[in-house]
């Protein structure tokens, strides 16, 4: 058979396997242990943290879609990124991006003044700044592209090439794009981490990680880390992702649509100060996105006008877009990042990376847009009227 497209791999995989009763979709296996066939003869699974033929099959599709050769579900997002990070000893450097997710920057920062490895927090889009970091010779570099919240894009191939050039393991969060929209393994990385909680699952209902590796070996050795930690996901949680990630190439397709509409709008308002979204001409990666990526995604943020006054103003007025935290669910939500996702980080921290406390940051759902933006106008209109 021809190698099938993204889409036909999501929905297919897993569809009618069930051998006893010819289930169309594949059952879910709640049992916590399995039985031996015999004295020292274990089945393929024997016990659940171990394994799980729906965490199996989960991670086996997002490898498949991702382009690599291993796949391992954990229990959240951060618990992909703890396992992750079991590959480094005490003397190993990480180099992380300085505008990364703050619940992974507060989790890097707090290790490393522990002593578990060393930090070296750099704007990699600084040329300059990232050779000093790559002649440290570090053990691993941390890609975020796009960034939360700004939307940075950063060249996954060249910063693997370069990382090469010191055996470096090249690691990117591709939780913005999914593997829809960004194949990170093809541009050079050796592995790739999902919060799947956010697009892959898609309904806001379910939390959970994953780890896809480019070496089997590697991926071997990640699991072998998952089951130590006791960081693997549940069946239940598994096959409610399994299903989200059946329509995840439609939904796709539906939020950047949308998103790409409600940017060029926020950027023609007079309350915005400034719009950060890849699939806008004046954003100073636009071609960058282009090169690397298979559409612009449906997260966008942006500075208001005003001041902090203004944003309570924004978020009391606005009806469509929850405030909540997390991203890419069917509803669209509203977020303020200094006080919310990023609160984690030191001020001086979020100052760096650009987080001010005029930042608004969108995930935009699959409502009607012409509502959405109606909301947004409505809601925009206020806060001009008290600048």
């Amino acid at each position: 058979m021809r190698k099938l497209s993204p889409e036909t791999i999501a929905v297919r995989t897993g569809i009618d396997t069930d051998t006893q009763y010819g289930a169309v979709v594949p059952p879910i296996y709640l049992s916590s242990n399995y039985t031996f066939k015999g004295f020292n003869q274990p089945r393929e699974y024997d016990y659940a943290r171990r394994g799980n033929p729906n965490r199996s099959q989960l991670a086996q599709t997002l490898a498949e879609l991702e382009g690599g050769t291993y796949g391992v579900m954990t229990s959240t997002g951060l618990a992909a990124i703890t396992t992750v990070i079991q590959l480094l000893s005490p003397q190993d450097t990480l180099v992380i991006p300085h505008d990364c997710y703050g619940g992974s920057y507060r989790m890097f920062d707090h290790l490393a003044r522990r002593g578990l490895f060393k930090l070296v927090v750099v704007d990699q889009n600084d040329q300059g700044a990232l050779n000093k970091a790559i002649a440290l010779k570090p053990k691993m570099v941390w890609l975020e592209t796009p960034s939360n919240p700004l939307l940075r894009l950063v060249d996954i191939e060249s910063i693997s090439v370069l990382a090469k050039s010191v055996n470096a393991l090249v690691v990117v969060d591709n939780t913005f794009l999914s593997p829809i929209l960004q194949q990170p393994i093809s541009l050079g990385a050796d592995i790739v981490i999902h919060s799947c909680t956010k697009y892959i699952n898609g309904h806001s209902d379910v939390v959970a990680g994953a780890i896809i590796t480019k070496d089997q070996q590697l991926g071997i050795d990640l699991d072998w880390w998952a089951n130590c930690l006791g960081l693997t996901g549940g069946a239940f949680d598994s096959y409610l992702t399994m299903r989200g990630l059946r329509t995840l190439s439609v939904r796709m397709k539906q939020h950047q649509e949308s998103a790409a509409k409600i940017a060029e709008f926020l950027n023609q308002h007079p309350a915005i100060a400034h719009v950060y979204y890849p699939g806008l001409e004046s954003h100073p990666q636009y071609q960058l996105a282009k090169k690397q990526q298979l559409g612009s995604g449906a997260m966008l943020s942006f500075e208001l006008a005003g001041t902090v006054e203004q944003v309570e103003i924004l978020l009391d007025e606005i009806a469509l877009f929850c405030l909540a935290e997390s991203l890419g669910g069917v509803e669209s939500l509203i977020a303020h990042p200094a006080t919310m996702t990023h609160a984690g980080m030191e001020e001086s921290a979020r100052k760096e990376a650009g987080i001010g406390d005029n930042l608004i940051r969108l995930s935009v759902g699959l409502e009607s847009v012409d509502d959405l933006i109606a909301d947004l106008s409505d809601s925009l209109d206020s806060v001009l009227a008290s600048i």
